[in-house]
């Protein structure tokens, strides 16, 4: 029997595949968790997104880190921990790119087909598909589909445990106590709430890309981030699609409000 849920972590990543920053609490409105995905690089050959979904281009985005001022000014500190500007993420990638704070229009990204990515590695040219950005999400960010990810503690367990929690990307991370690994999948079509306030939609089942394989900062390669997902939990994430690995929710935001680690969650 699961014990009582609560909010274990909250995450934001303000620039768009670089690494995130932890937070003690977060004002969540209907773009998501204020400061997130505010800012992304564009490529200025193809005028496609960066993202580490292509890691041959990008990945070297996840060994950059990113965090906002009180003002709001996203910096983003290069692997030798030096500030980077448009010419130093240039340099760190090798490619020409433009930092953007709006997604242009008709905005896309390449996703490289992940089984491909795991058979032949992150550096070699696999086929990629492309599309826009978030479907289900207030236009004006660079999410990826929805404005909320979550992940719970027993699915991060069947992983490889908390500490693998930078790999997916979540927004919250749901303390579960007692509950089956990806028991977040029975929460799609359901209403979550979190705190006095907040109330989410839980849309979809997550599907996931090469980006948990590659190194994030400190975190090593790691191939199983994705196979246990193949093995363990392929679901149908939207109508129209096949099974696929998944890890966590996408959601949507009935109510906002302030949330604060430790916060009480429920489903409604």
């Amino acid at each position: 029997m699961s014990g009582a849920m609560t909010v274990l972590g909250l995450h934001r990543y303000p620039l768009k595949s670089a690494l995130g920053e932890p937070l003690a609490a977060a004002r969540i409105t209907a773009r998501g968790i204020a400061g997130d995905r505010v800012r992304a690089l564009l490529d200025t050959g193809t005028g496609r997104i960066a993202s580490a979904k292509n890691p041959r281009l990008w990945r070297a985005l996840l060994t950059a880190s990113a965090t906002t001022a009180e003002d709001g000014f996203v910096r983003v500190l290069g692997p030798d921990g030096r500030e980077l500007d448009e010419g130093g993420f240039t340099a760190l990638l090798g490619r020409p790119v433009r930092l953007v704070d709006t997604p242009p229009p008709g905005a896309e990204l390449e996703r490289a087909v992940p089984e491909e990515v795991l058979a032949h590695g992150p550096d070699r040219e696999v086929p990629v598909t492309i599309g826009g950005l978030g479907r289900a999400a207030p236009p004006g960010t660079f999410v990826d589909f929805a404005p909320l990810h979550l992940i719970t503690t027993a699915t991060l367990a069947a992983v490889g445990g908390a500490a693998q929690a930078a790999r997916y990307r979540p927004n919250l991370v749901v303390d579960t106590p007692g509950a089956a690994a990806f028991t977040e999948n029975a929460w799609v079509g359901r209403e979550l709430r979190i705190g006095a306030t907040v109330r989410l939609a839980v849309i979809a089942a997550s599907p996931r890309c090469a980006v948990p394989t590659l190194a994030h900062g400190s975190l090593p390669p790691d191939p199983a981030a994705l196979r246990t997902l193949a093995r363990r939990n392929r679901v149908v994430p939207l109508p129209g699609l096949g099974p696929l690995p998944c890890a966590g929710v996408y959601a949507t935001v009935v109510t906002g409000g302030t949330v604060a680690a430790g916060a009480p969650v429920s489903l409604g």
